[in-house]
């Protein structure tokens, strides 16, 4: 079964996002913040892929991204960033390492098209 953690402090967004990935197929795991991301990870099997909000209190998306990357047990996990954030372009992708942005804007299926594409570049 494919897995997926989705890290977002609004509980609203995480069990919409929840019911909409379980519903496409994918176990989902939900936690409210990058700190919460990385207990998480530390106690689990690793998951599939990860989906990222950026703007957190507390250890925010770049912050957890920073500190996955530097985790040589967690830096191979897709990310794909899920923002409101209207100011995320093409050079924060860089800053990044170069993950999918899907604005939380977009359609569903432009989300879970990312997160599939995520999905088989490890497969």
């Amino acid at each position: 079964m494919r897995t997926l953690l989705f890290v977002d402090d609004d509980e609203d967004v995480r069990e919409s996002f929840s019911d909409l990935f379980t519903f496409a197929g994918w176990t989902v795991a939900g936690v409210g913040d990058g700190l919460e991301a990385l207990a998480w990870l530390a106690a689990r099997e690793l998951p599939d892929v990860i989906v990222l909000d950026l703007k957190m209190p507390g250890c925010d998306g770049y912050e957890f991204r920073e500190r996955q990357l530097a985790d040589p047990r967690l830096r191979g996990i897709p990310t794909v960033i899920f923002t409101a954030d209207a100011q995320v372009d093409e050079g924060d992708v860089a800053s990044l390492r170069d993950v999918p942005i899907v604005k939380k804007s977009a359609e569903f299926a432009q989300l879970l098209a990312a997160v599939e594409r995520a999905f088989a570049s490890t497969t």
